[in-house]
């Protein structure tokens, strides 16, 4: 018979290398927004809804630096006839496919995030339905239990109801102008992409851990309003990165697997 202390003592042990695991990683209002920051690592992380003209360069991109990134995807998107081919390329190469909702709702107000624009069966049904047309391609929930909300926009409500569905939310990390790459002349807020490399560079050196563990967002494609794609300076933006002692790795590797 097993001695009791024996099963209790694996068993903290076993938590304890757990907890050591996610209380490394940063969070806000209960979403992962960074990893480790001891370590110079990074991910590279791109979202998907509308438009794809940048999957194929990305993937090729990708492809040609043996990086593994991470691509969070609509149910609209995935339901995309014209975008298949490159779903599958995306899974085939080995980079992450998850959720980013299924219909790209706004969960909660632009002015007060803390006003919830939907219930719990209305989030439910978005995210479940995100995941059935993850499941068409072959992904489950325990193969992408890292959920990236739409607009990049949540609270700890949402936050609360992703842990209860069974997975876990994850967003990009503050300090970049990396996640405005979807901005156009026509807005206020826009900015070009030289502008927003800038912008990751002076982080970089003026953050106190740099990029550790960030989490790097930006987007498979923008539409034809934007002739400044971002994407095209992945290559300079890599090897600067590269060159600067960052090593980019799987999201998996940078949060940990559950």
């Amino acid at each position: 018979m097993t001695n009791p202390s024996i099963l209790f003592l694996f068993a903290g042990l076993f938590l304890s290398s757990f907890w050591k695991c996610y209380s490394q990683n940063e969070l806000q209002f209960g979403g992962i927004v960074r990893g480790e920051i001891n370590s110079k690592k990074i991910s590279l992380v791109f979202t998907g809804h509308d438009y794809s003209e940048g999957a194929e360069e990305i993937l090729r991109i990708l492809r040609e630096k043996e990086i593994k990134g991470a691509f969070f995807l609509t149910g609209d998107f995935l339901r995309d006839i014209a975008f298949k081919v490159i779903i599958n390329k995306m899974i085939t190469e080995g980079h992450y496919v998850g959720p980013h909702s299924d219909k790209h709702m706004l969960y909660c107000s632009w002015e007060d995030r803390e006003i919830l624009l939907v219930n719990k069966e209305t989030f439910f049904l978005d995210l479940g339905n995100n995941y059935k047309e993850l499941e068409k391609f072959g992904i489950e929930l325990e193969k992408a239990i890292y959920f990236l909300p739409p607009f990049e926009w949540y609270n700890a409500t949402i936050s609360e109801w992703t842990t209860k569905f069974g997975a876990q939310l994850i967003n990009f990390t503050p300090g970049t102008r990396s996640n405005a790459d979807y901005t156009d002349p026509t807005m206020p807020n826009y900015i070009d992409s030289k502008a927003i490399v800038e912008s990751i560079w002076e982080c970089e050196q003026k953050a106190p851990d740099g990029l550790n563990g960030f989490l790097l967002l930006s987007h498979i494609g923008v539409g034809s309003k934007r002739a400044d794609k971002f994407y095209k300076y992945l290559p300079t933006l890599i090897n600067g990165l590269q060159d600067r002692g960052y090593e980019i790795v799987s999201i998996s590797e940078l949060l940990g697997e559950r």
